[in-house]
Order: structure tokens, then C-alpha cells, then sequence
């Protein structure tokens, strides 16, 4: 017998309730799989049907198709003499399970539910879903009559089992198990599974691919074992995108990895692997009889081997060091692919972008350019699907994209609004940009649309609003900066709808937001205006992790444009300009900076604190930079202003996911819209805090100053709660309040005060 076993695992760009296209991709991968020599293929978690189906799962047709999909998946000659493990939803008694089906030659070995569900963040598992909470508990499963005919079984094995081949022993996690405290693979390593599996449906978050890494080669060091981790990849329908990284590790090392950022639709990873090396590992590391003992697997036999007779001679992946993407290469490709997979399903012609000369927006054109990067070096690499989808949104079938600047000029529209209030340094900033990257770039001055917005206000009212530096109050300043962000808006859709039109082209484009997750957070950016729009590849990522991307794609795309759009104070350019210079900036609209928005940002979304909890926690944090009472006014200001501005993230524009202290209010973010903005118990409790650090810090303050003070020793016996001679002099270690009250000391409160 050998001992030598060749596994795959894949990551698949499936697409919720894409049928026909999912289960092309999945018969693809077990072709290239079975290519290599693999014997056992694993899939994405739901990759029959999509993870993304959300309330569709209720539907009785999502079951019914993904059985269909199953039936040609066991009658495809593709998937004989190889072990398929696919995901799809299955209903069990009437409840609706996450389930994987593995079969072998028309034959269904095993159906194992999911146990535990994902339901944080983005995730709500158990809105369409029951977890299997029956550990070591399998049921009989009784199989639709379409699959009965194909398989000749009535029924299949269905819980929480394994698959024991002639050669080894093979068990399953799905996606969340691997995340729990209790996960699954711990005891059935120690009750000699020797072969882990995990399908997944992970999303992207900058840096988290190096949890999921860190989790597997811990969960192998532990008990030892070969882990096999398969993900999806792309957009699916949503805000988020799965990032692939699927992957093979062996007793604590990776031995093989997939791209994070890729656009092609299926990547194998395939390894050949010696089960002696478990068996040698565990001999020395687990001793499972000195714990506590587990409750045995329950095993469902195959009379099938992974390895075969002669593979003396085949060699064994070796160990290799993960390469991680810094933050801001990260940035650069996940919302890119993101991009790429929503205008090649969209059936839309390209992207307009309003192009204000700022970090933001340019961030977004710096996004679109790297996906047409990404797309050229993708045709290069003969990806004849990439070829194909450019081909259709470009509308010629002999295109053939080689520079990314070409490619942006076809796909990619930006537009300046400019207004009087607009200064020649942003104009020139977005156009310099616009061409280094190759955009069809459109210049345009909206002063005229929003002087007919006002005269009919006036003609209606009898009132013209004015500035605030022209001697208009707050309320008409206000106003009058809204009017002119929301007719850019209007433009917006105007030109995306009619460019292709007015060039002689078919088809629209897509409208992309620039608002990034701090302005978000705290409402800084009028509803619907410009940021509205219908995807943004930035509304997930903060303002000091752009301003570091656009520094790499100054290095990496030779932008150098982009150093003074870097080096200018981001600005709205909303308000009358001073001497013709900008007088309005976003920090000082806002009241805090930047950093300090991201700092509250994570306290708010992760660290989960409420107003004084935040306050708290940033006395310690900001204590080099800003006193008690600075602190409470920081975190009273941003608490007003998230809370009077929160309706605008239920019209938000959909965004990509990528901090974890994202404001969505879609699905990750849930909040009232509605508040009391005036917080008055919250806020109370910080003004009483702030009061006693104020006491403290004074009353501290007196007991030096009364250390140094000379008494007789009368009055230190009547004063002085506790005393301590030391070398002859007279320390004071505690001072009772009443004391101080009464003792002539207190005459120094009112200087220490002041």
C-alpha cells in the first residue's frame, strides 16, 4: 500500500444563484484537479448555488436547483475515480441546513451539515440556516428521487461523520468551525483523522489573510495532520469580496498557496503529501490516551485509496513562506477585482468618475487604472475568459488590451466640476492625474445649473441665500455648499448615461463614489450628492490608509501626479474662495483630524464603547496631547455629529468591505438612524468623570504641595492621617479630604485651579 496522496483544493468565482456558470466552474476545477493527479478535490463552502444568496436560500427553487446542479455533477464522466467534496443547501426535517455532499463514482459517500454558524459582521448564517449541534450524531438521509435514480440509494449517511478511505481517514470543517474556540479538527485528530478539510466563503479585510494562515498552521501544529483550505474568490453580488488564499498545510507549515487577488474564475492547488509524515509527527507530539477521552468519530467507509503502489519515486511538497501583500498593495487589487467582477456582470461599458483633484478621488482613479492593469496582464497570461469579458464591455471582438492606459481609455470617464468656488490648482491636479492614467477626461463648470436652482428658489420665495463670508448665516451657508454638491450628482448620472451615447458607443456606465469610511462615520458629505453613486471602491477604507496607497502607486504606476494631491490639505471646495486661495478644509470642518477619527472609529466599532467608555479610554490613549476635559469634548463632538448624520448611511452607496470598523448600515453596522442627539445621560456621566479627574489631579496637586510644607508636630499629629519619618524629614503618604478641607492647605486650592 502506499502512502503517498495527491489532494486539490480550489478557489472559484462563483456568483449567487448563477447556476450554470457555478457549475461550470465547479467541473472545470475537478478536471484540472484530477489533471495533477489529485484524488480528492475540495470546493467553497455553497459553491453550488453561491454563498451570496441571502434570503433566496428561503426559496424552495435555490434547493431544487442546487440537487439539479448535484444530478449533473454525479452523471459527468469529469467527476469519476475522484473524491468531490461540494457545498451547497440541503433540507434535513424540514430545516434548512450549510451542508458539504461528498461522492465518488455516481455514488454520495457522506452529507455533513455545518455545526457552527457564522453570524457576526457581514454574517448572518443563522437568519436561513440551523447549526448540527449533534457532535458524533449521524441520521439517516433520504435522497430526492432525481438524485435516487442517478445513485440507485434511498438513502445516505447525514451529521457529523468521516470518511475513511482504504489508505486514511478524512474530516470536514467548514469555514467558521475553524475560528471557534472548540474547532472540530482537535478531536478528530486525536481520534486519528488524519486529513482536515475546510470550505469557506471568507471576505476580505486589509491584513486578515495572516489570521487565517496563522489559524491553520496552529490548528496542524497542534495535533498534527494535513489541512486543506478552500475559499471562495470575487464578488459574488455584494459589498464584500472573497479573497481566495486557499491553501495546504502539513504539521504546522504551508506547503502550497493560491493567489489572494487574482482574476482568474478557478485556481487549483493541488500537493502531493506522505501520510507517514503525520504519523511520524503525531507519534511524538499527540498522545491522545493522556486526554481526556474523545468521543469516537463515527465512520463511513469507502472502498477507495488515495494513494496507489508505485510512489516511491513521487515527490512531496516542501514547506514555504507565505508572501503576504502590504496594506496598500491590498488596497491596490482587492477593490480592483472587486471592480473588474461588477462591470463584467454588470453588462455596463465602463466606469465615470467624479474627479475633484483630492485624495479620494483619486484614490478611486488609482483603483480603476490598477484594474486595467491587472486586466492587460491577465490577457498577457492567455486567461481567455478575462479576454472575452473585455472584449464584450469594450464592444469590439478583435480588441486585444496591452497597455493599461489605452485600456483605461476605453472603460474609464472622469469628470471636473468645477464651480467659482473651485480653485486652479485641484482642476489642474485632477487633469494632470487623468492623463497619466489614460482616462477620457471631461472638464465642465456647474455655476450655471446652480444659479438656475437658485432663482427658482428666489422667484418662489423672494429670498437669494448668501454665504457665510458674504454675511449669510450658517443655515443659507449650508445650503448653498449642498446645492452645489448634489447638481454634481445629477451631472454625474446625466454624463454616465449619455457619454457612450454622445461618442457614437452603446451601452452606460457605471457611476463610482469616492467617500472614504471616516467621512462615513461622521456624516461629513451631503446626501446625495457626488458620493452618491452606485459603487464605491473605497467607502470601506480609511483616510490615513489612502493617503499611504496613493504613496505606493506613485512608486508602483510611476503616478507622480499624485505627490501634489498629497502634499494639498483635503478640502470640499464648497465655500467662496479667499484671495483666491482655498479657505475651507475638511479637518476643520469637522472639528478632529483624520487620525484621531480612525482612532475613534475602531473604539466605536470594535472595541464596542458607547460615549463613555470611548471617553474612558482616549484620556489614556491622547494624555501626551489633550487634556481630561479636551478628550470629552472630542468624543462629545464626534457623538453629535455621527448621531445627527446617521440617516445618510441608509442611502449610502454600496461600498467595499475592507475595515472592520465600517459604518454600514446595510448589513455589518446596525444602528438606529434616529437618535437623541443631545446624549444628556452619556454626556453627563463624562462631565462627572471629567469633574473627578479634576478633583484628583488638584487634590494630588495639594498633597506634594503639603509634603513640602512645614508643620509643627502638633499640628502633623492633628492633621495628618498617617506619617513617615524617612531620614529625618516628614513625608506625607495619605492626606483624608476632610482634613485638607479644614486645614489651612486648602488656601492653595484656589491657585492650584487656576
Amino acid at each position: 500500500m502506499g502512502r503517498k496522496v495527491t489532494l486539490a483544493t480550489c478557489s472559484l468565482n462563483q456568483w449567487a444563484l448563477d447556476f450554470d456558470g457555478n457549475l461550470n466552474r465547479i467541473l472545470k476545477s475537478i478536471e484540472v484537479a484530477k489533471s495533477h493527479g489529485a484524488k480528492y478535490r475540495l470546493g467553497p463552502e455553497l459553491e453550488i448555488c453561491g454563498y451570496g444568496c441571502a434570503d433566496h436560500f428561503f426559496e424552495s427553487d435555490t434547493l431544487l436547483h442546487s440537487f439539479q446542479v448535484l444530478q449533473q455533477l454525479l452523471e459527468s464522466p469529469i467527476t469519476q475515480d475522484i473524491i468531490c467534496d461540494v457545498g451547497m443547501p440541503v433540507m434535513h426535517h424540514n430545516v434548512r441546513y450549510n451542508c458539504r455532499v461528498l461522492f465518488l463514482n455516481r455514488k454520495i459517500l457522506l452529507i455533513r451539515p455545518k455545526m457552527t454558524m457564522a453570524n457576526h459582521g457581514n454574517y448572518r448564517e443563522l437568519r436561513w440556516f440551523s447549526p448540527w449541534n449533534q457532535p458524533r450524531k449521524v441520521e439517516e438521509y433520504f435522497l430526492p428521487r432525481m438524485i435516487q435514480e442517478v445513485t440507485s440509494q434511498e438513502t445516505v449517511p447525514f451529521g457529523d461523520c468521516v470518511l475513511s478511505t482504504k489508505d486514511t481517514c478524512i474530516g470536514t470543517e467548514m469555514c467558521e468551525e475553524l475560528w471557534q474556540a472548540r474547532s472540530p479538527h482537535t478531536e478528530m485528530g486525536l481520534d486519528g483523522v488524519e486529513i482536515f478539510t475546510n470550505s469557506s466563503a471568507s471576505h476580505h479585510e486589509l491584513c486578515k489573510a495572516d489570521q487565517r494562515v496563522n489559524l491553520i498552521k496552529s490548528a496542524t501544529s497542534k495535533v498534527g495532520g494535513i489541512y486543506l483550505y478552500a475559499n471562495q474568490k470575487g464578488c459574488d453580488g455584494d459589498r464584500v469580496y472573497y479573497d481566495g488564499c486557499s491553501m495546504v498545510a502539513v504539521n504546522g507549515d504551508i506547503v502550497a498557496q493560491g493567489a489572494q487577488f487574482s482574476l482568474d474564475d478557478v485556481e487549483v492547488i493541488t500537493a502531493t503529501l506522505d501520510l507517514e509524515d503525520v504519523r511520524s509527527y503525531r507519534g511524538e507530539a499527540c498522545q491522545p490516551h493522556l486526554e481526556l477521552e474523545p468521543k469516537p468519530c463515527h465512520r463511513v467507509k469507502v472502498d477507495f485509496s488515495l494513494s496507489t503502489d508505485n510512489d516511491l519515486c513521487l515527490p512531496t511538497h516542501q514547506p514555504l513562506d507565505w508572501c503576504f501583500h502590504s496594506p496598500e498593495e491590498e488596497i491596490s487589487l482587492g477593490p480592483a477585482c472587486w471592480l473588474w467582477d461588477y462591470l463584467r456582470r454588470s453588462g455596463m461599458a465602463g466606469f465615470l468618475l467624479p474627479l475633484s483633484g483630492g485624495v479620494d478621488s483619486s484614490s478611486t482613479a488609482c483603483i480603476v487604472y490598477s484594474m486595467c492593469s491587472l486586466v492587460c496582464k491577465a490577457v498577457k497570461d492567455d486567461n481567455n475568459q478575462v479576454l472575452q469579458d473585455v472584449r464584450r464591455v469594450v464592444g469590439d471582438d478583435s480588441y486585444l488590451p496591452q497597455d493599461p492606459r489605452e485600456l483605461c481609455g476605453r472603460v474609464f470617464t472622469t469628470y471636473y466640476m468645477g464651480s467659482k468656488n473651485s480653485s486652479e490648482e485641484t482642476c489642474s491636479r485632477a487633469r494632470d492625474l487623468a492623463q497619466q492614467i489614460g482616462s477620457n477626461h471631461m472638464n465642465a463648470n456647474i455655476d450655471m445649473a446652480v444659479n438656475g436652482i437658485l432663482g427658482v428658489f428666489s422667484a418662489v420665495t423672494g429670498k437669494l441665500p448668501q454665504f457665510r463670508a458674504h454675511g449669510g448665516s450658517q443655515r443659507e451657508n449650508l445650503a448653498l455648499q449642498n446645492v452645489q454638491a448634489r447638481v454634481r450628482m445629477v451631472l454625474a448620472y446625466l454624463f454616465a448615461q449619455l457619454s457612450q451615447w454622445a461618442r457614437g458607443k452603446p451601452g452606460g456606465l457605471l457611476v463610482l463614489g469616492s467617500a472614504n469610511v471616516d467621512e462615513s462615520l461622521t456624516g461629513y458629505f451631503t446626501k446625495y450628492d457626488c458620493s452618491s453613486a452606485d459603487i464605491n471602491p473605497i467607502g470601506g477604507i480609511s483616510k490615513t490608509a489612502l493617503k499611504r496607497f496613493l504613496l505606493y502607486c506613485v512608486e508602483h504606476f510611476q503616478l507622480t501626479a499624485l505627490r501634489g494631491i498629497l502634499s494639498a490639505p483635503p478640502t470640499a471646495e464648497l465655500e467662496p474662495l479667499t484671495d483666491g486661495q482655498v479657505s475651507q478644509t475638511d479637518e476643520a470642518d469637522m472639528g478632529m483630524t483624520y487620525s484621531e477619527l480612525s482612532v475613534i472609529g475602531k473604539l466605536r466599532k470594535i472595541t464596542k464603547c458607547g460615549p463613555f467608555s470611548m471617553f474612558c479610554k482616549l484620556i489614556y490613549m491622547w494624555k501626551d496631547s489633550l487634556s481630561t476635559t479636551q478628550v470629552a469634548q472630542k468624543v462629545k463632538h464626534f457623538f453629535r455629529m455621527y448621531s445627527v448624520n446617521r440617516h445618510k448611511m441608509t442611502t449610502v452607496t454600496p461600498a467595499y468591505h475592507a475595515e472592520s470598523y465600517s459604518p454600514d448600515d446595510n448589513r455589518f453596522d446596525l444602528r438606529p438612524f434616529l437618535y437623541n442627539t443631545r446624549w444628556t445621560w452619556q454626556f453627563r456621566c463624562i462631565d462627572n468623570q471629567v469633574h473627578v479627574g479634576n478633583v484628583a489631579f488638584t487634590l494630588l496637586t495639594l498633597t506634594e504641595k503639603v509634603a513640602e510644607m512645614e508643620f509643627d508636630e502638633q499640628e502633623k499629629c492633628k492633621h495628618v492621617s498617617e506619617k513617615t519619618w524617612f531620614d529625618g524629614n516628614f513625608c506625607a503618604k495619605k492626606i483624608a479630604l476632610d482634613d485638607l478641607v479644614n486645614h489651612n492647605a486648602i488656601k492653595y486650592l484656589d491657585w492650584f485651579i487656576l
